[in-house]
């Protein structure tokens, strides 16, 4: 019986790992302990860049070569947080992962 309940436990926790996506995995770890959460850097690249294709566009080209003058942030943040290390991820997982993001925080299809 232990050794049926220790089977399904491994296998649910390998189906919750399997369902996690890029975005998951790799953006929100670094943004959880952070003062400024995830959902404040989409606001303030939506705010400067205003659509779909240039809030993506501008952050990608942040996460491949993150420097303090592509970045969003006030110096303030700046000095307290630093810049962010170049993205890891291969093109078609950064796509995923900002569209994700996109999805998950835009606000356009919630205004009634």
């Amino acid at each position: 019986m232990v050794k049926k309940a220790l089977l399904f436990t491994l296998f649910s926790t390998a189906c919750l790992c399997a369902q996690t996506g890029i975005y998951e995995k790799n953006c929100i770890p670094c943004h959880e302990d952070m003062a400024v959460k995830i959902d404040k850097f989409f606001y303030r690249y939506l705010l400067k860049y205003s659509s779909e294709m240039e809030v993506k566009n501008a952050m990608t080209k942040y996460l491949k070569n993150p420097k303090t003058e592509n970045s969003i942030l006030v110096d303030g943040l700046i000095n307290r947080f630093g810049v962010k290390k170049k993205t890891t991820l291969n093109d078609a997982q950064l796509q995923e992962a900002l569209d994700t993001y996109w999805d998950q925080y835009k606000i356009f299809d919630k205004l009634k």
